[in-house]
């Protein structure tokens, strides 16, 4: 194997300051200090990272130890960039003043600022994020459009840069996000020295949608239950809203209302849906080639299929397939 070329020394390291908050999530945490810490001599050390929190002292995580934070808000005051991880119960947890002023003041003085999975939360509450793109975790992310309705919350992608702020999915996504900032900062070649460390790829195709649990109707009102169950037992064959319509007795306009109030989406939206879902659960459980699922959830064909499922996962059924088919 033919030795990497060293990489040029850098100037002063770049700063990054994680702000920690009661009841941390340690795995978010970790991803960030596994991308920014110190990799050793193989790897010239380009950023310091420090933690900091609200109050100094013993700080709790969600995984049951402690964690002894020596740094107060003061702390950001000298990053280049401050990354908030994702902490427990972020969706309903107020953010203190205190750490708004502090994550604004650092903002306005040009510093980045990062959330992880959860941690857009905070960046939301110090209207960061306000008339921008951002993403959290796909279950979390209702919750944020709901709290922070200014926000324009994405639940599919893996993270969002605007250059100032950047928000990341959950979890491992937060590896994602860290690792495109170093990209960003130093280059392609320095970002794949740290991925190959970590024994990870340093670009992940598709979207986080492809992590999400399979759709589910939830509760449904009794006028439109015979008509999913219905749906439900022939998806592979095509059927329009006027079938739709027709089977329930009700106008196209009605049913379009009634879908519209009761799930939330559109008659043929739910349709597709299902389609999605039914082709997922195929390609993880069977070795049905995609022709053949094609024709058994209803898309005709399996250059329509690759489409819808490109367009709603960003990814291709096969490589959804390499990523999640069950073992034998």
């Amino acid at each position: 194997m033919t030795p990497s070329r060293p990489l040029p020394r850098s100037r002063a390291p770049h700063r990054v300051v994680a702000l920690l908050q009661p009841r941390q999530s340690a795995f978010p945490l970790s991803c960030a200090a596994e991308v920014f810490a110190d990799h050793g001599p193989a790897i010239p050390a380009r950023y310091a990272f420090e933690v900091c929190a609200e109050r100094p002292g013993p700080l709790p995580t969600q995984s049951g130890y402690d964690l002894l934070v020596t740094q107060g808000l003061e702390a950001l005051e000298r990053a280049d960039t401050v990354l908030v991880p994702g902490r427990e119960h972020a969706d309903d947890a107020e953010v203190s003043p205190e750490v708004v002023a502090a994550v604004r003041r650092a903002h306005r003085r040009g510093a980045r600022i990062v959330g992880l999975c959860s941690g857009a939360f905070v960046l939301a509450a110090a209207g960061l994020l306000d008339d921008r793109r951002a993403a959290t975790h796909w279950a979390r992310a209702a919750g944020l459009a709901a709290r922070f309705p200014r926000v324009r919350v994405d639940p599919g992608v893996l993270y969002v840069d605007h250059g100032d702020v950047a928000t990341s999915a959950g979890s491992a996504a937060g590896v994602d996000l860290c690792l495109h900032l170093v990209r960003s900062d130093h280059g392609a070649a320095y970002a794949m020295r740290i991925a190959r460390q970590m024994v990870m790829p340093p670009h992940r195709e598709g979207c986080q949608l492809q992590y999400a649990e399979l759709p589910t109707s939830g509760p449904v009102a009794d006028s439109l239950a015979p008509l999913l169950e219905w749906l439900g037992g022939r998806l592979d064959r095509p059927t329009s809203v006027a079938e739709m319509a027709a089977y329930a007795r009700l106008s196209a306009r009605t049913l379009t209302r009634r879908f519209t109030e009761q799930l939330g989406i559109s008659p043929a939206r739910w349709l597709l849906d299902r389609r999605l879902a039914a082709t997922r659960a195929l390609l993880e459980e069977t070795d049905l080639p995609v022709e053949t699922i094609a024709h058994r959830v209803g898309l005709s064909s399996a250059v329509n299929l690759r489409r819808r499922f490109h367009e709603a996962l960003r990814t291709t059924p096969a490589a959804y397939r390499r990523t999640f088919r069950a073992a034998p």
